[in-house]
């Protein structure tokens, strides 16, 4: 049985999912919101933010924006978070 990734594995390997989405938008707002509130998480947090990354990204952006509702699983605070868009930061 292989061995379970530590959470800084998983710490990193969400980083990556998280600024390698498909495209440009999805990259900066999923992986914008991990640069800015990743240090500090905790498990729990972390796996909310898993759960995140295997959504399809026009839903996230949705949730995100505030156009869609986000399925109960991934609501609470850190989608309020989210919801707030003050970490994009879009490169000029």
């Amino acid at each position: 049985m292989p061995d379970m990734p530590t959470f800084e594995q998983r710490l990193a390997r969400a980083k990556f999912r998280s600024w390698h989405r498909g495209t440009r938008e999805a990259d900066y707002m999923i992986g914008g919101f991990f640069d800015r509130y990743h240090v500090g998480w905790g498990e729990a947090d972390l796996a909310w933010f898993e759960a995140l990354l295997d959504e399809d990204d026009v839903d996230v952006m949705a949730w995100a924006l505030g156009s869609q509702v986000p399925p109960t699983h991934l609501g609470g605070a850190l989608m309020a978070l989210m919801q707030k868009l003050d970490y994009v930061d879009i490169p000029r």
